[in-house]
């Protein structure tokens, strides 16, 4: 009896969902008509469907004299698949689902100490399943923070909205950061003891997600920050503008005066950087001659007696240019295999014969390793003029490494 009543529970479980989701299924027409608008039209619902949907607590009457409308949960789901971004909310309080998480950890600690190991399973998947949400819910928002940064907060018209929304951004981005302060992984160790199980979902598992939560939302914020100066830059320039506009409006007749022919620049207007006065010897004065050897006797002798030309040495050339030059005379060996393929039109044509052919040194390995690099480096639409095939084989029955024999090409 004990393990029966488990599963007559799971099941019960299972055929009230599926009746939900067919109701869903069923009338959705008529609850995406209540989601674009205020309540739910009434016209295409029967008495009976529309009983089943308020006893599933799909729709919901405020009070009698209003209509029915859409449950919060149901809305908040349709939003999250349309990834409506208006209507979405993000809940960043995770102070219940920890305090859940402890009580699964608890009862989970109880029935392993019981034997129970049916129960010990379920209580696993329960906190499986919480983990998974608190994970996904922080992921959620994040994508929801990331739509608004890739569309520049496109859903609203005005500057000033625009600052608006991101400042609301950056107060939910507080909040999740205060959600994650919340987690105290030192709590988990400790409540985990030295259950593997639960050691590597609460703590191992856990703080890999969390973190990576926590750097890109360090990544969002700082480019809210970004947008909210450009967005304070553009509300400056267009308040300067708008004054200008002002001013003529009031002033028709005005005409700015020429700053260059005033005596009296302002300092807002006079930043232009000194002139420096550039010097040259007078070689053509002969008054000046006795001045200038004299110069000339008082320069400083050079330390160091400068050697002849023929003394210098050639510079050797480093093993990296070595290097290099090897490298781009492969890849260009390797281009002019492929306008071969574009010569031959149509013709297969296959890396190693072309490489015997035209008598080059490379080794059959690095030269088939070129060529597959060079159609892996073509942008998608000039990889659509080839056909590239490989000529391999498995190394053994019990070894799924692939060994490539040769590389074949032709135009497609």
């Amino acid at each position: 009896m004990s393990g029966a009543s488990p599963n007559a529970l799971e099941s019960r479980l299972i055929t009230t969902g599926v009746e939900r989701l067919a109701l869903l299924g069923r009338h959705a027409e008529a609850l995406m008509a209540g989601y674009a608008r205020d309540e739910v039209p009434l016209e295409g619902l029967s008495t009976t469907a529309l009983n089943r949907l308020l006893a599933a607590r799909i729709l919901w009457r405020p009070d009698e004299q209003s209509g029915v409308k859409l449950a919060p949960k149901v809305r908040e789901l349709i939003a999250e698949m349309l990834a409506d971004e208006t209507r979405r909310h993000v809940n960043a309080d995770v102070a219940e689902t920890l305090e859940l998480m402890r009580s699964l950890v608890q009862s989970y600690r109880e029935a392993r100490d019981a034997g129970e190991y049916w129960r010990q399973e379920q209580l696993l998947l329960r906190l499986r399943q919480e983990v998974d949400d608190l994970n996904g819910r922080f992921a959620d928002a994040i994508d929801s923070l990331w739509r608004r940064l890739n569309g520049d907060f496109g859903f609203v018209a005005r500057l000033t909205d625009k600052i608006r929304e991101n400042e609301r951004a950056q107060k939910q981005i507080v909040r999740l950061l205060d959600g994650l302060a919340l987690i105290d992984f030192d709590e988990f160790i400790t409540l985990v003891g030295a259950d593997g199980a639960l050691r590597k979902l609460l703590v191992s598992r856990l703080q890999h997600q969390l973190t990576h939560h926590f750097t890109s939302l360090r990544e969002v914020q700082r480019r809210l920050i970004e947008l909210m100066a450009r967005f304070r830059q553009q509300q400056s320039r267009s308040r300067l503008v708008a004054g200008m506009v002002g001013f003529l409006r009031e002033h028709p007749g005005f005409v700015p005066g020429n700053y260059a022919l005033r005596s009296d620049v302002p300092a807002l207007v006079n930043r232009a950087a000194p002139l420096v006065a550039a010097g040259a010897v007078a070689l053509d004065r002969d008054a000046d001659a006795h001045t200038l050897a004299e110069l000339l006797h008082r320069l400083p002798r050079p330390s160091s007696r400068s050697e002849p030309v023929a003394a210098a040495a050639a510079t050797e050339r480093h093993e990296e240019s070595r290097v290099a030059a090897r490298q781009q005379a492969l890849k260009e060996d390797v281009e002019r295999f492929y306008l071969a393929v574009v010569d031959r039109a149509g013709e297969v044509v296959s890396a190693l014969d072309y490489l015997q052919q035209a008598e080059h040194e490379w080794g059959a390995e690095i030269w088939l390793f070129q060529v597959i690099a060079e159609y892996q480096g073509l942008p998608r639409s000039e990889q659509g003029a080839f056909r590239l095939r490989q000529e391999e084989t498995q190394a053994s029955p019990f070894n799924q490494l692939r060994r490539i024999h040769d590389v074949v090409l032709q135009l497609a």
